[in-house]
């Protein structure tokens, strides 16, 4: 299969125009982000079954040809792990390709594992064994090496031929449209905007603290959160999370007991000090009912570990029927919080929710049953 380098207007135009006509194009992204907020976009890779272009988004400044084609409706993008792929295109255009097939999830419902990674993938698949040995490699120094380039290619020269093979899969077990719903999640802009006001859930260390506690922590990182994005670097470079805890957890009033913390440099609280004391006390004061909450599970009764024991085993039955791995289903906490009314699972989205999701509601409606007989299981 021939490899093209892109690394000028006029090649990228041409090539495009080569893949204008393609049913689905396999797609893959190297990009740096250890210094950022924003991801930093350092190579493309896009391959129709019969050519592979490297396109170099550094050399090439106007990408829009490449851009009217990746969001064609027609043309299938074929990715596997597609969500921070996903994110430099929301980052790019603040919009998102429509008609997406990921290969990982596709791997999942065929009973390859919950979130197998490309490499083993194309080993069982393909039975051929991938170089890594790029994995660490710094994409944005030129020149590439040929080395770079043909790993680079790899990438989208077996995703090409994976996509077949598991749409031709999905196809025989009548499975084709029940990862729909799973794709369209991930051309969902609300799956990749920033939320300042809900990134408090991700901060390390969050389970020492409660109530106004939690208000301080909420309001800390969504200022944090703002200048990161403003500023475009991590958010662990403005604020580190266990400063964040500490903060919340000692409520300091002052600059000079600010200025106790280390990681926080004179010049960044000569800047934001005084916001940060202020974000402090509004925590303190917040009345507890709109304090933010963690999700609490209350330790089940002896009746309820019975259940889930039940759930458990119509989740084995049903994995071993369609030949899926049990944990690719469904976690025992996920049961847990199933039987204490938590409708907001995985378990319940997507493809998971018409193999399991369904069939473990009506079993605690009341409206299936489980059963032995003749050595077996039964569920119906």
């Amino acid at each position: 299969m021939q490899v093209h380098f892109i690394d000028s207007n006029e090649k990228l135009i041409a090539i495009c125009q080569q893949f204008s006509q393609s049913q689905f194009i396999a797609l893959d992204t190297e990009f740096v982000r250890q210094t950022t907020y924003y991801p930093i976009l350092a190579l493309l890779q896009i391959c129709d079954g019969q050519q592979i272009a490297i396109i170099d988004p550094i050399a090439i400044k106007d990408l829009s040809p490449l851009m009217a084609i990746l969001y064609q409706q027609n043309i299938t993008l074929v990715l596997h792990s597609a969500r921070q792929d996903m994110e430099i295109f929301y980052y790019l255009n603040q919009s998102l390709p429509s008609t997406l097939f990921d290969t990982q999830i596709s791997a999942a419902l065929l009973g390859y594992g919950d979130q197998i990674g490309y490499a083993p993938l194309v080993k069982q698949l393909l039975n051929v064994q991938l170089d890594k040995s790029q994995t660490r490699t710094d994409w944005l120094k030129r020149p590439l090496t040929k080395k770079q380039i043909d790993y680079a290619a790899d990438d989208v020269r077996y995703l090409a031929k994976l996509y077949p093979l598991q749409k031709q899969a999905l196809n025989r077990l009548g499975r084709s449209d029940w990862l729909q719903d799973d794709f369209q999640l991930l051309s969902n802009k609300t799956t990749y905007a920033p939320s300042p006001d809900t990134v408090w859930r991700k901060v390390k260390g969050l389970n020492k603290l409660k109530k106004q506690q939690l208000a301080i922590l909420k309001n800390l990182a969504a200022f944090r959160e703002t200048i990161a994005i403003k500023q475009n670097r991590p958010r662990r470079r403005v604020i580190a999370d266990d400063i964040l805890v500490n903060l919340s957890l000692s409520q300091p009033t002052t600059i000079e007991e600010l200025q106790s913390y280390q990681g926080m440099s004179h010049k960044f609280l000569h800047h934001n000090g005084q916001a940060l004391l202020s974000l402090i006390q509004q925590g303190i004061h917040t009345p507890d009912e709109a304090c933010p909450q963690q999700p609490v599970y209350k330790k089940l009764s002896q009746n309820e570990e019975a259940l889930a024991d039940c759930l458990m085993a119509i989740v084995h039955l049903c994995a071993k029927n369609n030949n899926i791995s049990p944990h690719s289903l469904c976690s025992r906490k996920e049961l847990d919080a199933l039987i204490k009314g938590d409708t907001h699972l995985a378990v319940l989205s997507g493809w998971k929710s018409e193999l399991i999701g369904k069939p473990l509601l009506k079993f605690l409606a009341g409206e299936a049953q489980l059963s032995y007989a003749s050595g077996q299981l039964i569920f119906k």
